[in-house]
């Protein structure tokens, strides 16, 4: 006996196997990796985002700078500075504050009386910090547009521009492309496309020595710069073996002034060459100082309290972890809500199917969804059960009474023969052998109903002519239409060919034939047809009969069924030509239906495969 779950009592579901844990503990880890994944790009963003915007102000904090260097470069004072920082404050959304070094206000684009920050941005001085040169950077130095009096007159600039030009065109010539730039002095030099001076390598043709001399106005400044260097280097007691020729670069757009030093001994060499630096740019500073504006103190922001930045605080974690909760409570409710409206159906299809089978339970059908489908299939499969079950019970009554009675006649007819009451003659022998063949045929039928039903029955498919599998069979039953006083006829539209096993074929269609036979009357009709239609050949096997009730044609082709139940065996078949038909068409790849009206006949109509005509057959007919 097993020791199974009865029928009917739901099995206890382990709480790890549930569907409902299961929904739950995924929905749990689906909203923790969607929190935590939120969470890290939110950081992220925020985090690229204020670096971003600290690399943006540190940009505008520079441009601030380079702008206002340049203003302090050009001009000697700060009188006009004031428009200058109002544009940068509104193009940048900055305070922007200029001092001196006691933090006496030069120019504010804040109102009056707001505190400064605590400390200054940066110090402007153009004498000292270069912002020009490398854009984005402070470099020690002095700022090359802080250029006083090296500044070329408008005359000086025509003339330079004109060599510029004509240098320019003399390289074009040479195959050397360079562009003609203005450095902050006025000056026109030649360039590369990325920016720098001109390569080493100038054409003869070029080299005229014109662009790169100094104007007077050069000279002059040089002849200045030269005599306050020469006064730095007796105040060091630095003197030279010869007299001092302060030079200066014009090929880039910077001007810086360079010396030559007679070769002395290496140690006294280096040490002249140092103090001499030295002495020229404190010269060159106290040649500038008088064109520049006095240092300042740039202040960037407002108030005395530190630019806020991003700090996941002690709140700002509670938030978050406050916000991860609700997050997970509401994910937890609604996956609870749906699993269980999800898992009720469920059930009730378990407890349903876990009925015994007798009771044929179904389920109600509540929703629309995959579940309310999936109650309604079970529904249906029930009632398919409910009627196989009812066939089942039918078909072994009707097996049951179709083998008991041949049985019973042929063991009635023994026993009285036995008894001596009957004495055996032929009479008796041939009516215990009709018998025996009754009862052999309900025993084939129904081994080729179970050999279809398991996808066993054998065929042996060939070319088969329509027409000649029509006078096949019309010839085999010829003699028994004949004599029951009906006409078989036989028709056939073209030559039709199909794949199919004539043996199956021939008994498929006498079938037909003798169910048409039994119910047709004397005097009557019955008609072999055959065509091509739509790629298939249709056989048609019609008769002038009885014909069939409509509310019977549902019935046709169930097994036992018979269209009047009053008829014998003899007259009314064993009710399973029609099934075997069915079974044998089917079994083909084709369908077999049936038309019917009530007293005017019936027409089987089969449709199977169409194949092509063999090319021996062919090749004989020509």
């Amino acid at each position: 006996m097993s020791r199974g779950t009865p029928p009917g009592r739901s099995r206890a579901i382990p709480l790890r196997k549930s569907l409902l844990v299961r929904l739950l503990i995924t929905s749990v880890l689906i909203a923790v990796c969607s929190v935590a994944a939120t969470a890290w790009l939110a950081m992220q963003i925020t985090t690229r985002a204020l670096q971003e915007e600290q690399g943006q102000v540190l940009a505008d904090d520079m441009d601030i700078l380079r702008q206002l260097s340049a203003y302090a470069a050009t001009h000697p004072d700060w009188s006009g500075v004031e428009k200058t920082v109002r544009t940068l404050s509104d193009k940048t959304g900055r305070r922007i504050a200029l001092t001196a070094s006691d933090r006496t206000a030069i120019a504010d684009s804040a109102a009056r009386q707001t505190a400064l920050p605590p400390r200054a941005a940066a110090t402007v001085d153009p004498l000292r910090t270069d912002t020009f040169t490398e854009p984005g950077a402070q470099l020690s130095g002095i700022d090359p547009r802080a250029v006083g009096p090296y500044r070329l007159t408008a005359n000086e600039r025509l003339r330079v521009a004109k060599l510029a030009r004509v240098r320019h065109d003399c390289f074009a010539r040479n195959g050397i492309d360079t562009d003609i730039t203005r450095t902050p002095s006025g000056r026109s030099v030649l360039t590369t496309a990325d920016g720098s001076p001109e390569s080493g390598y100038v054409p003869d043709q070029c080299a005229d020595g014109k662009l790169y001399t100094p104007t007077p106005t050069e000279k002059k400044a040089l002849a200045a710069l030269t005599k306050g260097t020469e006064a730095c280097l007796n105040r060091h007691d630095v003197h030279l073996a010869s007299p001092m020729a302060l030079t200066v670069d014009l090929t880039g757009a910077t001007m810086r002034p360079r010396f030559l030093v007679e070769k002395t001994r290496s140690e006294q060499r280096d040490t002249a060459t140092a103090t001499t630096n030295k002495c020229i740019d404190d010269a060159r500073r106290e040649q500038l100082a008088p064109y520049v504006a006095p240092v300042a103190e740039l202040f960037l922001g407002t108030g005395d309290s530190a630019v806020p930045r991003f700090n996941l605080s002690t709140a700002n974690k509670a938030k978050v972890v406050g916000v991860a909760g609700l997050v997970l409570a509401l994910t937890v409710a609604v996956t609870a809500l749906v699993a269980t409206r999800l898992v009720r159906p469920l059930r009730a299809l378990t407890q349903a199917a876990q009925q015994p089978p007798e009771q044929h339970v179904r389920v109600p059908v509540t929703t629309q969804d995959e579940t309310g489908i999936l109650a309604l299939a079970f529904n249906e499969l029930t009632e398919r059960r409910e009627r196989m079950e009812a066939q089942r019970k039918a078909m072994v009554s009707d097996i049951a009474h179709e083998l008991r009675t041949p049985l019973t006649n042929i063991r009635g007819w023994l026993e009285v023969t036995r008894d001596g009451i009957v004495d055996p003659d032929p009479e008796l022998f041939a009516s215990l052998h009709e018998e025996a063949v009754l009862l052999q045929r309900v025993i084939d039928d129904l081994q080729d109903l179970a050999a279809a039903d398991a996808g066993a029955l054998g065929l042996h498919r060939e070319e088969v002519r329509a027409d000649e599998l029509l006078e096949q069979v019309a010839a085999a039953h010829r003699v028994g239409t004949e004599a029951a006083g009906i006409r078989l006829l036989t028709r056939v539209d073209g030559t039709p060919w199909l794949d199919a096993d004539p043996v199956r074929m021939r008994q498929a269609l006498g079938n037909l034939v003798s169910n048409a036979t039994r119910h047709t009357p004397s005097g009557g009709t019955i008609t072999l047809s055959a065509r091509s239609q739509d790629g298939q050949v249709v056989l048609e096997v019609a008769d002038t009969g009885s014909g069939i009730a409509p509310e019977d044609l549902p019935s046709v082709f169930d097994r036992f069924w018979r269209a009047e139940k009053s008829r014998s065996r003899r007259t009314g078949g064993s009710g399973l030509g029609l099934p075997i038909v069915r079974q044998l068409v089917a079994a083909h790849g084709g369908t077999v239906t049936v038309t019917s009206d009530l007293g005017a006949g019936s027409v089987f109509t089969l449709r199977l495969p169409c194949t092509m005509e063999p090319a021996s057959s062919a090749a004989g007919a020509d």
